[in-house]
Parts: structure tokens; sequence; C-alpha cells
């Protein structure tokens, strides 16, 4: 019980201080009229994952992951995710910046965030459906790769509405599309590399896990 709480009390921590980093970022930011619209799914999570820690449903890696998920989406919503300026801070640090690098024309932070999305997510709805659903290990990361990319396309379907309900005139600077109209599909294929990515990884971690009897 005493481990339960210790790892509770860390996640609760972790909940606050991005709740503390969010409300920060919000500060300055070089476009208020979005943030409302960005962080309401932020909002929700937060909500949810600090439910999460006193009732004990993630472990303490599982719910850092998301947690590290929420971090790049604050960052990238105070930006609007088509701005970050992360050119900038490269040719600072390097003298040169990434989109030199690799010859690009747009802003790829929203890319890197979902790329991410399907590699931190897998880890806690594996867990999830391991925990819960009484399966093995093979078929719990299989139906784990599934939930994922399938909320992956749900998000891009409910980015959509919300922004056509909310704030049409918006939506394109909202939805990050930059102009390109394969924006969507190209995230949810990201999604899902990111999810087979992380297929070896949730694997291992919970065949050790369940070896270990923990």
């Amino acid at each position: 019980m005493s481990v339960v709480n210790h790892s509770s009390r860390r996640q609760l921590a972790l909940v606050i201080a991005t709740g503390l980093v969010l409300g920060l970022s919000l500060i300055g930011s070089p476009y208020p009229r979005a943030q409302a619209l960005q962080h309401a799914p932020s909002v929700i999570a937060l909500a949810l994952l600090a439910v999460s820690a006193r009732r004990g449903w993630l472990t303490h890696p599982a719910s850092f992951c998301l947690i590290v998920f929420l971090w790049l989406h604050i960052l990238g919503a105070r930006y609007i995710y088509s701005f970050v300026p992360y050119d900038d801070w490269s040719r600072s640090v390097l003298g040169s910046s990434i989109s030199e690098w690799f010859g690009w024309q747009r802003n790829h932070y929203d890319r890197l965030v979902h790329l991410c999305f399907g590699g931190l997510g897998m880890v806690a709805v594996a867990e999830t459906v391991l925990d819960r659903g009484r399966i093995s290990v093979g078929q719990a990361v299989l139906w784990s790769f599934l939930l994922v990319t399938t909320i992956s396309g749900v998000y891009e379907i409910f980015e959509w509405l919300l922004t056509e309900v909310v704030s049409p005139a918006r939506a394109q600077e909202y939805n990050g599309q930059q102009g390109d109209p394969w924006d969507a599909q190209k995230d949810m294929v990201l999604a899902l590399v990111g999810s087979l990515m992380a297929i070896p990884v949730v694997t291992g971690l919970y065949r050790s896990r369940a070896r270990s009897g923990s």
C-alpha cells in the first residue's frame, strides 16, 4: 500500500506541476485568443490524470508518458503548433535552423507531437488493457495498437467538428494545417508509425512485468 501511495503522490505532484506549467504558458502568449480552444482538452486530461493518481489506475511510468505528451502539447498550444519557434532556438544555439538541415518548408512540430502520441499512448493504453482485460501481453499490445490509432482518427474528426462549431473562422489556425489539405491523414499516419515503433518496447516492458509478477 505504501508503494501505491508513494506512486500516487508522485503522479499528483506531476499533475499539479503540469497545471502550473500550463498556467505559465498562457502568460504573454502570442496567440491568446486561441488558447481556450487549445487547452480545453488539456484541462480535461489533467482532471482525469488527477483522478487516476488518487485511485491508482496507472503505474508511474504509464502516467509519466501521458504527462510528457501533455508537456509537448502545452508547448505546441502556446504557439498554436504552426509557429513553434524551434528554428529560432536551434539557430541561436547551433548557428543554423533545423528546417535548413532537412529542407523543410513548413513547421513540423505538430508532426512530432502526433508521432509521440502514438508511442507514448501505447504505454498507458497497453497497461490499462492488460490490467483490466485479463488477456496475454501480445493480445494487449495488439488491442492497444488498434485503440491508439483509432483514437488518433477520432481526434482528427473531433478537432474538425470543434472548430467548425465553435470557431469556423479560425479552423485553419486551430487545426494547424498550414495549407496542407492532407494534414489530418499525415497526422494519423505518424500516430500509427509511433505506435508501431513502441510495440517492441511495450511488449518487452509488460512481459518483464508479467514475469516478475508485479
